[in-house]
């Protein structure tokens, strides 16, 4: 903590220095909650598609959706070009073209986003939302848009373990994963907590993982993939599936949302393009790494 306290110290003088230069939002440790964005992310585009055409017309309404901006691929901010992206931007950009919506994209820090949107401060979270029966007690869940499979991420080559059971046989081996994820939750129905590390964000259990720090990461395998990218020569996912989810958005318990969108994802599901947009971001030519990504 010594070390975000100096960081902080000196981000705090040099935005005197700049006299309008604003602070930068520390960075969290491993548990550590991080406040919730309240500025979007990218520029509005604007109402897309047309009354004539929605499928539900929304009339331009603006969508405020809650997004992490460091899980790929769902959501990211390029470095090169500070651009954000990812499967939920594109997803939503097609879901607001059928219902006549403006998509309006905020970051928000995964430890609280699922509480945050329950409260009502979004209108829906997005960032690969697993759903489940305890979640659901507080938030409202859209259908399903993707089965994920939760595996086991490791350094290429490995060939100490095969297996999140041989993990558990081996008192020496430590397992990685995101806080407050249903990921972590796997990983505690076969460890002890004292064997795993939980960071804020995956890029930082990926980096972990890659300098040799951790054994394994516990990840969902389209997000695993995302984080190999190019990084395909250090990383590989092993091992059986460990559990079997879908994911959805999440809506404020009531929300009028949850049906119209419904209705654009299974149109979306009948004509091809969720296929076409799981494809580009879930398929071998998605490149971007967490190295590329801001964090």
């Amino acid at each position: 903590m010594k070390e975000r306290t100096l960081l902080l110290i000196a981000v705090w003088f040099a935005s005197l220095l700049a006299a309008c230069t604003p602070a930068q939002t520390p960075v969290a440790g491993p548990t550590e909650a991080v406040p919730q964005g309240t500025q979007p992310t990218a520029q509005p585009q604007g109402c897309l598609g047309s009354a004539e055409t929605a499928i539900v017309d929304l009339g331009c309404r603006e969508i405020k959706i809650a997004v992490e901006n460091a899980y790929l691929p769902f959501n990211y901010i390029l470095v090169s070009t500070g651009e954000p992206g990812g499967w939920d931007y594109e997803a939503w950009n097609e879901i607001c073209t059928r219902l006549h919506c403006t998509p309006v994209f905020v970051e928000a820090a995964w430890d609280g986003l699922i509480q945050a949107v329950a409260d009502g401060q979004y209108d829906v979270g997005a960032d690969g939302i697993t759903i489940t029966e305890d979640r659901a007690k507080i938030v409202d869940f859209s259908i399903g848009y993707i089965k994920i499979q939760q595996r086991l991420l490791v350094r290429k080559g490995e060939n100490r373990f095969s297996s999140i059971e041989d993990i558990v046989k081996d008192e020496k081996l430590v397992l990685g994963t995101q806080a407050n994820t249903t990921n972590y939750e796997t990983a505690k129905q076969y460890l002890p907590e004292s064997r795993i590390k939980a960071f804020e964000q995956f890029p930082f259990a990926v980096q972990a993982l890659i300098s040799g720090d951790l054994d394994a990461v516990i990840i969902d395998a389209v997000a695993g993939m995302g984080y190999m990218g190019e990084n395909a020569d250090k990383l590989e996912l092993i091992g059986p599936s460990i559990s079997s989810d879908e994911l959805g958005f999440i809506y404020p318990k009531g929300s009028d949302l949850v049906e119209p969108v419904n209705k654009a994802l299974s149109a979306m599901q009948a004509d091809g393009t969720l296929d076409k947009i799981n494809q580009k971001f879930f398929g071998p030519d998605f490149k971007i790494t967490s190295e590329d990504i801001k964090q």
